[in-house]
């Protein structure tokens, strides 16, 4: 039975992003976007998660001739952000002047946000998506696309399927500690001290991680929305709103990938270092 794209993301709320550290991909066969600022991947992890998106549904109806094409919507790796920025107010007013129908956007905001915040930002538009992030300092914590329909019951939701997963995620990586401690008795082999340094960092980001969406964080900094660009143009007013991308080249979201500015970022989108030892 074919599922619906409800279901499908639903699905994939539950998949993690890789971590940023494991660098840049590039989404092949995609369209870049008719603007003057041409505007593709920042993050990795989005482009992991919307290309999971994409496989989930490779047959299309029949006759869909967006097959194969993929919209991008985000800030090219070592882009300028106030470009970006400026690129997509342009675009937007043009869209709202036109009187153009509803369409897709990206609102990034200025600042990570707890669910409940989002509630005034995010109101008269219909929301797909919000993204999430653990801001820890200096690590490179993983982005996760939340599936919503509602703000903030579908965020607090999916909060809580994170906890879950990453209190498994934590006892995984305590696991291999263990093994890795047994295996230094005589006989056993001996793990390397990078390999053990890998086991600790995982277990303290992911516990660290757990614990924050259990407290349900301010880690939210931007969310996939359809509306009129009239209507997205107010939005774009509304405080802790950054920048309001807005896309009418999407037909289906399963054939676009996303890629937000993090809050952090202020002049040239690229990933943040990761310090921790």
């Amino acid at each position: 039975m074919t599922r619906s794209l409800g279901e499908r993301l639903g699905a994939v709320d539950e998949t993690l992003l890789a971590p940023i550290a494991r660098g840049y991909r590039r989404v092949l066969g995609g369209r870049r976007r008719p603007h003057s600022l041409t505007v593709a991947a920042c993050l990795v992890a989005a482009a992991v998660l919307a290309v999971a998106v994409w496989q989930a549904d490779r047959a299309a109806p029949a006759g869909d001739m967006s097959v194969g094409q993929v919209v991008k919507v985000g800030v090219e790796p070592n882009g300028s952000i106030p470009e970006y920025a400026a690129g997509s107010r342009a675009e937007l007013d043009k869209l709202a002047a036109e009187g153009a129908p509803e369409a897709y956007a990206l609102v990034t905001l200025t600042e990570y946000l707890p669910p409940d915040r989002l509630t005034p930002i995010l109101s008269g538009v219909a929301v797909s998506a919000v993204y999430v992030r653990v801001p820890l300092t200096g690590v490179q914590t993983e982005i996760v696309r939340i599936p919503v329909t509602k703000v903030p019951v579908d965020v607090l939701t999916g909060m809580g399927r994170l906890v879950d997963r990453k209190n498994r995620e934590a006892a995984e990586y305590a696991a291999k500690l263990s093994q890795s401690a047994a295996d230094r008795t005589p006989g056993g082999s001996l793990p390397g001290a990078d390999l053990v340094a890998v086991y600790q960092s995982g277990q303290r980001v992911a516990a660290a991680e757990r614990d924050a969406y259990a407290r349900h964080c301010a880690c939210a900094y931007a969310a996939v929305v359809r509306a009129t660009p009239a209507v997205l143009q107010s939005l774009a007013r509304r405080p802790d709103v950054r920048v309001v991308d807005v896309a009418p080249e999407i037909r289906r979201l399963d054939r676009a990938v996303f890629w937000p500015p993090l809050p952090e970022q202020r002049t040239i989108a690229t990933p943040p270092g990761d310090t921790q030892g």
